[in-house]
C-alpha cells in the first residue's frame, strides 16, 4: 500500500527540510567564524567608548615612534651595529620610557617591506615627551653624528596603544 501525502504532508517536509538545512547552515557559519576568530583570520571590533572613557583610555596610552633606517651602504655589519649601540644611549633621557633597535629580519612574504637595514623603536608618554626626546642633546648628537653620516633614509611611523 501507497502511503498517502496531501499537500500540507508536504508543505511540511519541505518547511522541515528547509528548517534542517538553514539550522544545518547556521552551524557551518559559527564553526567557520570561530574557528576564523581562533585562527586570527577574522575579527571583529564594537566601540562603544564614550568621549570621556576615550579620554582615560588615552591618558594611560604610550607614544610608540617607530623608525626604519635604510644605511647608506646597504647591509653594512658594522654600521648597523653602531645604530643599534646608538639607540640604547636615549635611555639617558627622561622622557623615553623604552627605546630599542633591531636589524630587519629577511622574509619571502610580499607582504614584508624587508629593504631597511635597522629599526627603531622609542616609547614615550605622549607626544609632548615625544618632542622633548627629539630635541634632547643626546638625541640631536647621535642624529648629527652617527644618524645622518650613515643613513641615506628614514620613514617614521608614530602611533599610541
Amino acid at each position: 500500500m501507497r502511503p498517502y501525502y496531501n499537500r500540507f504532508h508536504l508543505v511540511s517536509i519541505g518547511m522541515a527540510f528547509l528548517l534542517f538545512l538553514i539550522f544545518k547552515m547556521k552551524i557551518i557559519l559559527f564553526i567557520a567564524l570561530f574557528s576564523g576568530v581562533l585562527s586570527g583570520c577574522f575579527s571583529v571590533s564594537f566601540n562603544f567608548n564614550t568621549d570621556s572613557a576615550i579620554e582615560k583610555e588615552e591618558a594611560g596610552a604610550k607614544l610608540h615612534h617607530l623608525v626604519l633606517c635604510w644605511l647608506k651602504e646597504s647591509g653594512n655589519v658594522k654600521d648597523r651595529r653602531k645604530i643599534i649601540e646608538l639607540t640604547k644611549t636615549f635611555m639617558d633621557i627622561p622622557e623615553v620610557i623604552h627605546a630599542e633597535a633591531g636589524q630587519v629580519v629577511r622574509s619571502d612574504r610580499e607582504i614584508v617591506d624587508d629593504s631597511f637595514d635597522v629599526g627603531i623603536l622609542i616609547v614615550t608618554k605622549d607626544q609632548a615627551d615625544l618632542q622633548k626626546y627629539l630635541d634632547h642633546p643626546i638625541h640631536q648628537k647621535a642624529k648629527k653624528e652617527v644618524l645622518l653620516p650613515l643613513v641615506d633614509r628614514i620613514l617614521v611611523y608614530d602611533f599610541i596603544d
